[in-house]
């Protein structure tokens, strides 16, 4: 499998979601192929490597919750606007993340990956730049469907 941050159209597609929701960070993580747990493959705007490090359970995280739901999660305050313990997201917390939208990338109708824009600031995404990111997902699947599976 090549590493996902080698392939050219999603350091692009990446740029350009961040440079039109005007966010300060994107990752995009991926189920493990083999086990429930989820882990960051990418981020551009990121303060450290820490993100590679990151690895959340099914169910755990923005990422295992956006996986498991199968829908968007939006934080507008963290970590005033969460439900359960600050700890349960790292993501957030290794890159000072205040605000974030996420979406799932589905692979066979099946949720197994995720986008995440974020900012450093309190700020809630407009109904706009929601579907930005959701239209850069589906983008995302096409590329990643080619390269990973």
């Amino acid at each position: 499998m090549i590493a996902i941050k080698e392939i050219q159209a999603v350091t692009n597609l990446c740029s350009g979601v961040m440079a039109a929701v005007h966010s300060e960070f994107v990752a995009l993580a991926i189920q493990n192929e083999s086990g429930p747990d989820v882990r960051w493959h990418y981020a551009a705007g990121n303060l450290n490597d820490k993100y590679k490090r990151i690895t959340v359970r099914f169910g755990k995280g923005i990422a295992g919750k956006v996986i498991s739901s199968g829908s968007p999660m939006m934080m507008t305050n963290f970590p005033h606007d969460i439900l359960g313990k600050v700890t349960d997201y790292p993501i957030a917390l290794a890159e000072k993340l205040v605000a974030s939208y996420a979406v799932p990338l589905f692979f066979n109708a099946v949720p197994k990956g995720v986008l995440l824009v974020g900012k450093r600031e309190k700020y809630s995404f407009t109904e706009e730049e929601q579907e930005v990111v959701k239209d850069s997902a589906q983008s995302l699947e096409q590329i990643l469907k080619e390269h990973l599976l």
